[in-house]
């Protein structure tokens, strides 16, 4: 890992545009929570970050003297994301604006897993989010500083959304640098997720601003490749399962060589995740009901 900026600084990404990095680095967060200040005067902050006193301080110390925080804008409901909006909305009055709350935008195949209990992992969910205002598709926020448009992007999270301006946007963990995004159901849904990199794709801004990782300069050169990557390990599980019926996490332990143990746990949702699209394209079969645990086969 390249060395960390330091938490609690500002620093100046663009004209009208500032980081702070929550301090919460981990290896599903990288160097942390990337929390965006747009505006000179009257700011956006996007994706305030985990409920930490010390990134809630070093957020309000941002403000200029003089101005003010208009709108708290969340891009998912994942604990290293959302919490911090509602302690910031409260001392500063501003509304938080979002999707929906932490099951909104679940495909119908999500909302089965969910209704039979299955939880989600990674990253964690903040099933208390509630926003102020629900932002549809196409959305747009605006004040006299900046103006954005909100794409709901499920995939990641079924409540996420980017937030594009005039040639850049804020990708949130759609698209990332230094990793590909974490796809674990019932929260996230691989199909959804190579559809919303198609629609990104359609916008192409110039440059991204991630949840998490320095800017991604490339747009359209990360997209294809996060693309490509998912329709390799798609390939390699289905050549895996030719071989004979399988489970996720034993197809995760066979593939995923070069991570750490302690994240083959979410290797394996990942690894989930490609099943579970697989059933849909009717390209494999669930020998049971889906479960992390439950055996696959070929069709």
């Amino acid at each position: 890992m390249p060395a960390s900026p330091a938490t609690g600084l500002c620093e100046t990404l663009a004209p009208d545009l500032r980081r702070l990095i929550a301090p919460n680095p981990s290896p599903m967060t990288y160097w942390g929570t990337n929390t965006y200040l747009l505006g000179r005067r009257a700011l956006a902050v996007i994706d305030p970050g985990p409920d930490d006193p010390r990134h809630l301080a070093a957020i309000l110390a941002a403000v200029p003297p003089g101005g003010s925080i208009s709108h708290i804008l969340v891009t998912h409901a994942h604990l290293d994301h959302s919490p911090l909006s509602r302690p910031l909305s409260q001392v500063t009055g501003a509304p938080i604006l979002a999707y929906g709350d932490a099951q909104a935008g679940r495909s119908p195949v999500m909302q089965a897993l969910a209704a039979q209990g299955m939880q989600g992992g990674g990253e964690g969910v903040d099933a208390a989010f509630v926003p102020d205002i629900c932002l549809a598709d196409g959305a747009v926020i605006e004040n006299a500083e900046w103006r954005l448009q909100a794409l709901h992007s499920p995939g990641h999270f079924c409540n996420h959304l980017c937030f594009l301006g005039a040639g850049f946007g804020f990708s949130g963990d759609h698209v990332m640098g230094w990793s590909s995004t974490l796809i674990s159901p019932p929260d996230g849904d691989l199909g959804d997720y190579l559809r919303s990199l198609t629609r990104l794709t359609a916008h192409m801004p110039r440059i991204l601003y991630p949840g998490h990782g320095a800017p991604v300069t490339d747009p359209a050169e990360r997209i294809a490749a996060l693309a490509a990557h998912r329709a390799e390990r798609h390939a390699q599980i289905r050549a895996a399962l030719a071989r004979g019926p399988s489970t996720a996490p034993a197809l995760a332990a066979a593939l995923y060589h070069e991570i750490p143990p302690a994240l083959l746990g979410a290797a394996s949702r990942n690894v989930f995740a490609h099943l579970i699209e697989l059933v849909q394209e009717n390209a494999a079969k669930a020998e049971n009901p889906l479960h992390p645990l439950t055996v696959f086969a070929p069709l």
